[in-house]
């Protein structure tokens, strides 16, 4: 019985790889704009070449449409087998996918010298997940959750309804701006970082690990406070700058 089982788990798990569907695109620094696709992951590595998977769009195809070519009310095409149009405009990436619900699972990993921008207002999709990237990141959403996991580069996260989740595994070497409207923002960082906090809520509250000793903003022998809770950490250094309107700011030593 247990023998039968392996060999059941090893079929799904070789239908699977079957199944999974890659488009490469040799470029190994730039821009990639990703527009309105609703379920991705970014992962950072040292290739060479920006490349998209997925193994879940071939389940949806119409058998109906063999033969023709997929394309949307923007008059792209899908030109990657994958429900995607990826076009270089001007030297920058640009991905936008073909359905307007629901859409291809697609995993782009991305060299370490390209910039990411990703920007989602559908109510479709699900998080968003970005981890080991190095270059630049513009983030912005309406409905997700981002999760970050080890990117060092300068970011700019922001979303409206969706809760911001991040683990920075190192020392912080660039600015970092988190910001929800509604959701809450869960940050954990080295008890070394060397950073000017600028933390803001305004209905929520501000939770931070006792092992940081905040250095507060003063003039002269007065503390000073604001609608911002101003402090350096460890001497200060890069900025983090975290901001939730309506939830709670959380800052976790890593």
């Amino acid at each position: 019985m247990k023998r039968a089982y392996i060999v059941m788990l090893l079929v799904a798990m070789m239908t699977t790889a079957l199944k999974a569907q890659e488009f490469k695109v040799s470029k190994s620094s730039g821009k990639l704009n990703i527009v309105e696709v609703n379920n991705v992951k970014i992962e950072g590595y040292t290739g060479k070449e920006i490349t998209f998977t997925s193994s879940s769009y071939s389940n949806d195809r119409d058998d109906r449409a063999k033969g023709l070519r997929a394309v949307s009310s923007l008059g792209l095409e899908d030109n990657t087998g994958l429900g995607l149009s990826v076009l270089e405009i001007n030297g920058v990436v640009e991905v936008r996918q073909l359905k307007k619900m629901d859409g291809p699972n697609v995993l782009i990993r991305v060299p370490q010298g390209i910039n990411v921008t990703y920007s989602h207002s559908s109510p479709y999709g699900s998080d968003i997940e970005i981890k080991n990237v190095e270059g630049e990141l513009d983030i912005s959403t309406v409905h997700n959750d981002v999760r970050l996991e080890n990117v060092s580069g300068p970011m700019k996260i922001r979303t409206v309804h969706g809760d911001i989740d991040a683990t920075f595994t190192g020392l912080l070497k660039n600015e970092v701006f988190l910001s929800s409207t509604h959701g809450h923002v869960d940050v954990a960082i080295p008890g070394d970082t060397k950073a000017n906090l600028k933390l803001n809520t305004s209905w929520g509250e501000i939770f931070i690990d006792p092992a940081f000793k905040l250095e507060l903003e003063r003039s002269g022998d007065m503390v000073k406070y604001s609608d911002k809770m101003v402090a350096k950490i460890n001497g200060g250094g890069i900025t983090v700058n975290l901001s939730s309107t309506h939830d709670n700011i959380y800052l976790r030593k890593k």
